[in-house]
């Protein structure tokens, strides 16, 4: 009697533990990847590459699940969106475990016709991150990736936290651009939340001067704004066919070549090379001040150095530098930093000779905001200064 109560138990403590292990499998949400009409479009690209950062920092985690995993993911469900249209692509990874590769940079992938099946093949051969994080010899051998290809629009996608870059990463992203003119464009996806990282990644998307940056956290898991990201980088709409008697379809256009078509530009006018937001608006964002400070961290300085040598390159513009907060605090204490802040930024600038005539200033506080302020992320887009020409 007494076994048959012991087994009976163990039984019972064996359903338990198992009914509770059930409850806690997560499954993830599949990805609905948007699918386009090939038909309706054409490829705005000729050739692409990926340039994926297989470093060490990829396996710390971000939001409770580890980068490395975030930027693979983040590859397969471009993959599974872009639609094969001819394109010649690559993948070239940096950094390496030794498990995967003792080299520090690697074509794992193309240069070759488009397919999704290959890429994702071949994308399976960096299974885990190692080593160190030269981006710069990824760009440097990209060079001779594109070298030789039919087409006038190449595409350049960097996958990367930004974190303990080695070398001159800026200056091989200029080299690169330099060889191949007006036909490359830089898209970096910053993965991760590193202030250093974004502001690389911005400039290198200003290099571009065609590009634009994003964060994993704007694509991943979405397959509206992945759909976006992939119409916008990769593919043309083809006009629609006239109705008799009626008015020619308009192609979408992108009058001031800021990624961002003038149906959707908020902002309309702004100048080569400025970083945008996703509507248009030149947005400087809460990487150039620290927490409730209006002195300008030593890391905005290379992006508020961007803002001059724009400002250089364009001598008859003005600019209206305008200070925006998130809620956190008075009204009055946050309309003060903002236009405190504002003043800072034009401060840096006359400091960089642009002249002080060319600039005024306004502080909205907390008043325009563009994002909810209920969360740490919508907070962060709305600490920013936006730059309006004139």
């Amino acid at each position: 009697m007494r076994l048959l109560t012991r087994s009976l138990l163990t039984f019972f403590a064996f359903l338990f533990l198992f009914g509770c292990a059930a409850k806690q499998i997560n499954t993830p949400k599949p990805f609905d990847a948007v699918q386009f009409d090939q038909a309706a479009y054409s490829s705005k690209v000729d050739n692409f590459l990926i340039i994926f950062d297989a470093s060490s920092s990829m396996r710390h985690p971000t939001q409770q699940e580890s980068k490395f995993d975030m930027a693979r993911a983040l590859v397969e469900q471009m993959n599974s969106t872009l639609p094969e249209m001819g394109q010649t692509a690559g993948i070239r990874t940096f950094g390496h475990s030794p498990r995967v590769s003792k080299n520090s940079t690697d074509l794992i992938y193309g240069m070759e016709k488009y397919s999704t099946t290959r890429l994702n093949k071949n994308f399976k051969k960096v299974f885990e991150p190692g080593g160190i994080s030269p981006l710069y010899k990824a760009t440097d051998a990209a060079q001779g990736d594109f070298n030789g290809l039919s087409g006038e629009s190449n595409a350049v996608i960097i996958i990367t936290d930004g974190e303990d870059l080695p070398g001159n990463v800026l200056a091989s992203a200029k080299a690169l651009k330099d060889l191949y003119g007006p036909s490359i464009c830089f898209y970096p996806i910053l993965v991760g939340d590193s202030l250093t990282g974004a502001s690389v990644l911005k400039q290198i998307a200003s290099i571009g001067g065609c590009g634009f940056y994003s964060t994993a956290g704007q694509l991943l898991n979405n397959p509206a704004a992945m759909g976006s990201f992939v119409e916008t980088v990769f593919l043309d709409k083809k006009p629609a066919p006239a109705a008799p008697a009626a008015p020619a379809v308009v192609t979408r256009k992108d009058t001031d070549k800021d990624g961002v078509y003038d149906d959707e530009d908020q902002c309309p006018g702004t100048p080569i090379g400025a970083t945008v937001n996703p509507v248009g608006c030149w947005v400087l964002d809460d990487v150039l001040f620290g927490s409730g400070k209006a002195v300008v961290k030593p890391g905005g300085y290379a992006l508020l150095d961007s803002v001059a040598r724009i400002l250089e390159q364009n001598p008859v513009m003005g600019i209206d530098i305008q200070g925006h907060t998130d809620n956190v605090g008075s009204e009055a204490s946050n309309k003060d930093l903002s236009l405190r802040r504002a003043h800072a930024v034009k401060n840096y600038l006359i400091g960089k000779g642009i002249l002080k005539n060319r600039m005024t200033t306004e502080g909205f506080g907390f008043s325009k905001p563009v994002a909810l302020n209920g969360t740490d992320a919508g907070r962060a887009l709305n600490r920013r200064v936006e730059i309006q020409p004139f």
